[in-house]
């Protein structure tokens, strides 16, 4: 997720498909991959680039974006509208898309929104051998609210679930929190490393929760802390261990 064209991809599929079956479609590039609209903002926008040597072809559509019981919720809005919502984009050029805020008041608290982009084959194309493996990217929106720009509150929980441990964290401030490289330390100095890179987003007033990959011996006596990088920022506090769940 790092270079000149910053882009963020995720697979929709193939995790069980064996690999020789599935081809890869181009890869499409996309700047900025986090977009923050500030309170007298109405309209920004999202440059597409397509390096391969074929057009490329998806569809936009844009999300409300909540969090319950700790997983994110994506419910379809025109509160923000993207256009084009279809793209042809051909080999080694860009393509704009505007977003547009459909009523440009201002807004009492933050507004999370995430824009899908889905690669969509090429109309008409023959089916291919194997299986082709379209990408969806997801971007994440920020509409501000007026005045001074908020902070996250955050509580830490380390859960027992039946799946195994899970991190939990409550945000009751302002502002989202975007999480990366998290890092558990017990009493005794011992560290855990969660995750090298962006764990996720705790979203303002929300919690998120996420699993976590403790070795089956892991020692969290003592007073466990968690260090993490928090909307870039490094962040160190106490963790609460609760109980099964």
């Amino acid at each position: 997720m790092a270079g000149s064209s910053r882009y963020l991809a995720i697979l929709l599929a193939a995790a069980l498909l064996p690999w020789p079956l599935a081809t890869l479609a181009a890869t499409l590039q996309i700047s900025p991959v986090m977009i923050d609209l500030q309170a007298d903002e109405n309209a920004t926008g999202i440059t597409l680039r397509n390096p391969g040597d074929s057009p490329l072809y998806g569809q936009v559509r844009v999300f409300r974006w909540d969090q319950v019981n700790g997983e994110d919720a994506l419910t379809p809005t025109q509160d923000l509208i993207a256009s084009p919502p279809l793209i042809q984009i051909a080999a080694q050029t860009d393509q704009l898309v505007r977003l547009v805020r459909a009523t440009p008041a201002p807004v009492a608290a933050e507004q999370c929104f995430r824009v899908l982009i889905d690669e969509l084959p090429q109309p008409g194309a023959a089916p291919t051998n194997g299986v082709t493996i379209r990408l969806r990217y997801s971007v994440p929106v920020f509409i501000e609210p007026a005045g001074a720009a908020g902070q996250p509150r955050l509580a830490w929980h380390l859960v027992r679930t039946s799946q195994g441990w899970a991190m939990r964290i409550g945000n009751t401030g302002t502002r989202r929190a975007q999480i990366a490289a998290v890092q558990l330390v017990n009493g005794a100095g011992k560290v855990y490393v969660v995750n090298k890179g962006l764990l996720g987003y705790a979203l303002a007033g929300r919690e998120g929760q996420w699993p976590v990959p403790l070795p089956a011996d892991a020692d969290l006596g003592g007073t466990l802390k968690v260090r993490a990088a928090v909307n870039s920022l490094p962040v160190e506090a106490a963790v609460t261990v609760e109980p099964s769940s």
